[in-house]
């Protein structure tokens, strides 16, 4: 059965930094990349970055590239979503989810966990 749990969120203040963690399980990790998303009230789901297990390649959203930094940790099949300068904006349910290597989409999907910048 896979499993993706993320954990980490919270309520912060604009300028701060917060971690992210996924756990993963029930997947072979070195044939998919793990995707970060987030989802803010009101708007449609985006793609904030993603890593690919067996290379360490990551791909990011432009507009996060310079704030945000994926991460993996073999040993823990956990993957990490560094977060700085934290801007009000970026509140939002952020998700972990995996992919096969070849494939287009993400199959599998975390529950959430919610991240709140006041200003």
């Amino acid at each position: 059965q896979v499993q993706l749990v993320e954990s980490g969120g919270g309520l912060v203040q604009a300028g701060d930094s917060l971690r992210l963690s996924c756990a993963a399980s029930g997947l072979t990790l070195n044939t998919y990349v793990l995707g970060w998303f987030r989802q803010a009230p009101g708007k449609e789901r985006e793609f904030v970055q993603a890593i690919s297990w067996s290379s360490g390649s990551t791909f990011y959203a432009a507009s996060m590239k310079d704030r945000f930094t994926a991460s993996r940790d073999n040993a823990k099949n956990t993957v990490y979503l560094q977060m700085n300068s934290l801007k009000p904006e970026d509140t939002a349910v952020y998700y972990c989810a995996a992919r096969r290597v070849l494939d287009k989409e993400f199959r599998y999907w975390g529950q959430g966990t919610q991240v709140t910048v006041s200003s």
